[in-house]
């Protein structure tokens, strides 16, 4: 059974934050979501999340995708936490293609490949995110 990490901040979960989740589990057995603590959200971000950890990690567990939810523990190296799921298959947004992710995850193909790691890009959906959701909740006042 082919075991998947996928990372991020699943803030306000969304019809796109479950399709990405939908098409991880299609190409694994198991899905496994590293979820950014809030002090990292605040530090990365400039401002805290609108739901805290446990209320993201509830809804993340509620998504018939998610098999486990982990803390990243490694804020901005996210090798420990890849490290400690020891996946065969890591799964993005192809919104992060062209490197910008080898950057954000501080490891390189050759530390992926060390760890017989395969980086898949899957598809993002368009016309939803978490920042759009906010934007209009501001622009509803």
């Amino acid at each position: 059974m082919k075991k998947l990490y996928t990372g991020g901040t699943f803030d306000i979960l969304h019809y796109g934050h479950t399709n990405f989740l939908r098409q991880c589990s299609l190409i694994a057995g198991e899905v496994i979501v590293s979820l950014n603590t809030d002090e990292f959200i605040a530090e990365y971000k400039g401002q805290p999340p609108i739901l805290n950890y446990k209320e993201r990690e509830k809804s993340l567990l509620s998504c018939k995708y998610v098999d486990k939810v982990i803390e990243n523990i490694g804020g901005t190296d996210s090798k420990p936490s890849i490290l400690q799921v020891n996946p065969d298959i890591i799964a993005i947004g192809d919104d992060w293609a062209g490197g910008r992710y080898y950057k954000q995850m501080d490891f390189t193909q050759d530390w992926l490949d060390d760890n017989s790691i395969v980086l898949v890009y899957l598809a993002y959906t368009k016309g939803i995110s978490t920042s759009d959701i906010k934007n209009r909740i501001q622009n509803a006042k």
